[in-house]
């Protein structure tokens, strides 16, 4: 993974961009901090799936259940 500082990713936007087909993700720093990653659009899709979880997963995590929310049956305040 290269470092480009912004003046240089603005400069050469195109070399930029094909290195990071080429290569894989390009690190974009700002005054010597890195600021921004370029990656591939399949690679971006790929991270943007597997941080969502599927609604199989949802449903089956521990956090879904909802018997702690109900009081037990007959023990109801009214």
């Amino acid at each position: 993974m290269s470092v480009w500082p912004v003046q240089h990713a603005k400069a050469r936007f195109s070399e930029l961009l094909d290195a990071c087909l080429r290569d894989g993700p390009q690190v974009v720093s700002r005054r010597g901090t890195e600021a921004a990653v370029l990656v591939p659009i399949g690679e971006w899709r790929r991270l943007q799936a597997a941080a969502r979880p599927s609604l199989k997963d949802l449903l089956l995590a521990s956090e879904a259940r909802s018997e702690a929310l109900v009081s037990p049956r007959g023990q109801a305040r009214r």
